[in-house]
């Protein structure tokens, strides 16, 4: 149909849009162009014929020749008004649009009012608020955390808590000066610092002395780390590098051992001290003082706000829910003690408990872990034992079958039958071991039940929710027979049996095999029990891909709560927790972590921390300490990279040939020195000595070492380097792989020390 003038749309003239014609007789006006026009002039005729609603028969189930009738919207109806009204490109440009804004909408409110979590998607809504505290009860939590020493820091708490008085702090020396003016910001009314009243800082100068110099000292009993110093030094938010933090580490620590070139005074890099038992030290208190501190009501040392101003103002409640009530309650704090006056070397409340989350079969991975626990920290293996030392224990908690299974009657009995028969765990069970490694049962029903903040409401909640990303598990996965190495298994017993359809799914995966086998629920789950576990028992947690480096003991003494961070990002990385026991810190995650469907990622942590002004307790610190490798990954200080130099943490396992004669030269001693751990970051299924891909640590342990080297050899297709020696005794050095990587260098180290062969770190002798 051709296109009338008088129909046009006024057109432009002088670059200039005259105003839209009025036409009386209300006719359709349409385009100039007579092909548009006469499509939209067909669309319009065609939407007049058809009605906005049409009837749909549905068949109803069980009636056959019954059939419900209703009316949906008539997408050809919406269609026509839509090319009518828009034409033919914006009009299906808008119906798109509205055709995803439906099915969003569908999902959200699906997700909103069909879930446990009861809450919009992030994409609805974006990062939602975490708050549910309100200001009072966060200042309960600051106050009980420095009362209880748990701040041993001079860094300013944050100015939005409003304090109007100044905390007393135990953990400071009260002899020491506030931190340096370039940390301080306007207060105002509010308080911004603590008040030392601990006792006297006593700053060693670490070094080995002759004629003991061929290994560093151990860490005198009792000593701290001021992690003020540390950051001084490392933090990459004030252009810190990873290189320069290690020598100041490795230095302070005396780990240099008589080998020290640098020249100069070192008082700038002492960072390990001593408390001294110095009464005047401290202030002294009133009997009135005391017992007020006995009564101490809920409200004490909080600001109250009586000047009819909101006392919450410049706090972001999360939507949808009420604050928490009651106010938070807190025990009586404890006050810290120096270690010099402790009955004991270990001051029970500070348990000295490393804790390590393990799934599925026992592996290389675990065996590592243990082992550099072995060689470092001071259990009192060796011949020279003090008894003014605490010694550390290792508890591995062991979830036998899949993150989402429910564990059989007989599952303690069944992982250490898979303890005993697995090559890599069963050296552990030696009698040398029982009082410094423990095998624990992991059980996730009865560990939520063990934590008051979450015991009567965790079960509403979605327990796979990771960074708001919740994965949905059948309400009943019933766990498998607990699998050893080389396809060994335990006698089921009671055990019931896993899923056969599907067995290696998500739901049913325990450990990474590949890559592509990622046990990611594995992982949300280890995202929580790191927080239960410290919560629950005190101590440190560490990722199972981790290597200690170093004794932890200046660690043990900083009394606060910490992780590091996540490389550039100012995040936390939770591979490293240190969370006391019971803590108001704890208490505030749980319940904020409840509030959130219990959300436990890094990412998420971060959040409640930030938006609560709470990051001071739970202190980030530089990933020089326990992650040193992870900047120049991701392409940062590559100009003044540590050593040694890694751009992918799989030249770990596989060292690059041109790096490759360092692993040898340097040995354990050129391995990131100064460092507390490494974290390598996965890798499961990469061996840590692919030539000699068992435990090897000599005749006591043999029958191990047999079983595992017979069924390599019964699964082996390998010839060459990498082939498996024969097991009687006609080894020779040339069938080694010429090249070592780190991994297998660091492996050997440790298991020299089990043989008897060599030292450990700082030159004593295991005594069997």
């Amino acid at each position: 149909m051709a296109s009338s003038s008088y129909f046009a749309k006024p057109q432009r003239q002088n670059g200039l849009h005259r105003g839209r014609l009025s036409i009386s007789n209300a006719l359709p006006v349409y385009s100039a162009s007579s092909s548009s026009s006469a499509v939209q002039e067909k669309y319009a005729r065609r939407a007049q014929l058809s009605p906005w609603w049409v009837p749909v028969s549905v068949a109803i189930p069980g009636f056959r020749t019954r059939r419900l009738r209703i009316l949906v919207l008539n997408p050809r109806r919406v269609h026509d008004f839509s090319m009518t009204r828009f034409g033919r490109k914006r009009g299906s440009l808008l119906l798109c649009l509205a055709i995803m804004t439906i099915v969003f909408a569908t999902f959200a409110l699906a997700k909103r009012f069909g879930t446990h979590a009861k809450q919009w998607p992030t994409p609805f809504t974006g990062d939602q608020p975490t708050l549910v505290y309100k200001r009072e009860d966060l200042q309960r939590i600051w106050k009980w955390e420095i009362d209880s020493g748990h701040y041993p820091s001079r860094r300013n708490i944050p100015i939005q808590l409003k304090l109007k008085r100044t905390p007393e702090n135990p953990a400071l020396d009260s002899q020491r000066p506030s931190i340096s003016s370039r940390f301080r910001s306007p207060s105002g009314p509010y308080a911004i610092n603590t008040r030392g009243v601990g006792p006297r800082r006593v700053y060693l100068d670490v070094q080995a002395q002759p004629p003991m110099v061929a290994y560093p000292p151990r860490p005198a009993p009792g000593s701290i780390a001021d992690l003020d110093t540390v950051m001084d030094h490392c933090d990459f938010s004030e252009k810190k590098f990873v290189r320069d933090c290690l020598e100041v580490l490795r230095v302070g620590a005396g780990l240099d051992n008589g080998k020290r070139v640098r020249r100069g005074n070192f008082d700038d890099w002492k960072y390990v001290f001593v408390e001294e038992d110095d009464s005047s030290a401290h202030v002294a208190r009133s009997l009135d003082e005391d017992l007020a501190d006995i009564h101490e009501t809920p409200d004490s040392g909080v600001t109250k706000i009586d000047d009819g101003s909101d006392p919450d103002s410049g706090l972001t409640k999360k939507r949808g829910v009420s604050w928490e009530t009651p106010p938070i309650r807190l025990t009586k704090p404890i006050r810290p003690r120096a270690h010099s006056t402790l009955d004991s070397p270990c001051d029970p409340e500070y348990p000295r408990i490393f804790h390590m989350f393990w799934t599925g079969p026992f592996t290389d991975k675990p065996y590592l872990a243990l082992l550099s626990f072995l060689f470092t920290q001071n259990t009192g293996l060796h011949l020279h034992v003090s008894n003014k030392a605490c010694r550390p224990q290792f508890w591995l908690w062991i979830n036998p079958g899949p993150a989402a299974a429910v564990p059989n009657p007989s599952a303690v009995r069944d992982m250490y039958a898979q303890l005993r028969l697995n090559p890599w765990s069963s050296p552990f069970l030696h009698p040398k071991f029982k009082d410094i490694i423990k095998f624990k049962m992991w059980n996730t029903t009865e560990q939520l039940d063990g934590v008051q903040e979450l015991k009567d409401e965790w079960r509403s909640r979605d327990l796979f929710n990771s960074g708001g990303v919740v994965i949905n598990v059948p309400s009943k996965v019933k766990a498998g027979p607990i699998t050893g190495p080389n396809g060994t298994t335990a006698e089921p017993s009671a055990t019931s049996k896993a899923s056969k359809t599907g067995e290696d799914d998500m739901l049913n995966r325990t450990g990474s095999k590949s890559l592509s086998t990622y046990d990611r629920l594995s992982v949300i789950l280890s995202d929580m029990a790191r927080f239960i576990l410290c919560h629950r028992f005190g101590g440190i947690y560490l990722d199972a891909d981790t290597i200690f480096l170093r004794d932890w003991e200046e660690l043990w003494g900083w009394r606060g709560a910490f992780a590091y961070r996540w490389s550039r990002l100012e995040k936390y990385n939770t591979a490293v927790l240190r969370l006391n026991k019971n803590s108001a810190l704890g208490k505030f995650l749980f319940r904020t972590a409840l509030k959130n469907n219990l959300d436990f990622h890094p990412m998420t942590v971060s959040r409640y921390t930030k938006e609560a002004h709470l990051e001071g307790l739970l202190l980030r610190l530089p990933d020089a300490l326990f992650d040193s490798a992870w900047l120049n990954t991701e392409e940062y200080q590559l100009s003044r990279p540590p050593q040694p130099f890694f751009t992918s943490f799989e030249q770990f396992f596989d060292t690059p040939p041109t790096d490759s004669a360092a692993p040898q030269a340097l040995g354990f001693d050129g391995f990131f020195r100064g460092a507390f751990s490494y974290h390598f970051h996965n890798f499961w299924w990469k061996p840590f000595d692919p030539a000699r891909n068992w435990p090897d640590l000599g005749p006591r342990f043999e029958e191990g070492e047999r079983r595992a080297r017979q069924g390599l050899q019964a699964a082996s297709t390998t010839s060459g380097p990498d082939a498996i020696p024969p097991e009687d005794g006609g080894e020779n050095v040339e069938d080694d792989r010429r090249d070592l990587d780190w991994a297998t260098v660091l492996k050997r180290t440790f298991e020299s020390y089990i043989r008897g062969e060599r030292p450990n770190m700082y030159g004593e002798w295991i005594h069997w």
